[in-house]
């Protein structure tokens, strides 16, 4: 992310709010010019479009629900059990669930946070199943000096109590890929063999990872053929503009309909969620811009 304390103050947020738990619009083409059409028609429906919470902050979630909709979005991610009442409202999905965390980087690598985190998520696990939905997010956290291999063996000691409860309510705890270069220095889960091989040895389809195409561009880039030969283990995607985190457009680095063709040709089923930082004045139209270089 841009600012890792602006996603720490949201996650921070939602963790204080879980508890709480008891179309028509203007789309504009790639190629620049802009006309009116019928997004939820003119979308081809290859790829299920969701967009992230934090980067719309300056909007309430009513706002961003309707906007979504409006846009033909799927739904929308990274938001707790208190919000789940206005995306049903406008037909939407919570496409990642959080809450249950405790922060990005005090995750499963470290056995001290292992009581408190399956607390958490024993109890967000049913939330999750009741309300319909079925990705729970979940990090490493940092390293603070564990090497590769003992972080594995953490999370896999921590996480294989918890997956029993996740397999019977059928949820699928998903790790997320983050860079460790730019944005979250010291994460452990930075590259996209390591949450392979944690994948592999949990052994479990209700363990999957988040891939994010702007983190493993700037920490590995070789996003296609990752993408190819890992996608068996990957249960979502995040997109963003490299470099900054901005718009997704031909400012950066990514091509972005490449990327959407490679991860539909995988047989891929579930969203693919913008998390770009908007550096444009009206965001919306960004996120409008964006979905449309998605859809393939």
């Amino acid at each position: 992310m841009t600012s890792i304390n602006q996603r720490r103050a949201a996650l921070k947020g939602i963790v204080a709010g879980a508890a709480v738990l008891s179309t028509t619009g203007p789309l504009s083409c790639v190629a620049g010019t802009e006309k009116k059409i019928d997004a939820a028609t003119a979308l081809k429906g290859n790829i299920n479009h969701s967009v992230c919470r934090w980067c719309f902050n300056d909007l309430s979630v009513e706002e961003l629900c309707k906007a979504a909709k409006e846009m033909g979005l799927k739904g929308i991610d990274l938001v707790g059990p208190q919000d789940w009442p206005t995306l049903q409202k406008y037909g939407l999905v919570s496409t990642m669930c959080n809450g249950a965390e405790i922060s990005l980087t005090e995750g499963w690598n470290d056995p001290k946070h292992h009581a408190t985190l399956l607390k958490n998520y024993s109890e967000m696990i049913p939330k999750v199943a009741q309300a319909g939905y079925t990705n729970l997010i979940c990090f490493s956290g940092n390293r603070k000096g564990l090497d590769d291999e003992t972080g594995l063996q953490n999370c896999v000691t921590g996480l294989k109590k918890l997956l029993p409860l996740a397999e019977r309510h059928k949820v699928v705890l998903v790790m997320e890929l983050l860079n460790s270069k730019i944005n979250h220095p010291d994460y452990q889960a930075d590259r996209t063999a390591w949450g392979v091989e944690l994948a592999k040895r949990l052994g479990s389809g209700h363990f999957k990872l988040l891939y994010d195409i702007y983190h493993m561009q700037v920490d590995e880039g070789n996003v296609i053929n990752t993408i190819k030969d890992s996608h068996a283990y990957i249960a979502h995607y995040h997109t963003a503009g490299v470099p900054g985190r901005h718009e997704i457009d031909d400012t950066q680095e990514l091509y972005y309909p490449a990327i959407m063709r490679a991860i539909k040709d995988t047989g891929f089923n579930g969203y693919v969620a913008q998390e770009f930082v908007p550096a444009a004045k009206d965001k919306l139209q960004s996120l409008r811009h964006a979905i449309q270089i998605c859809d393939v």
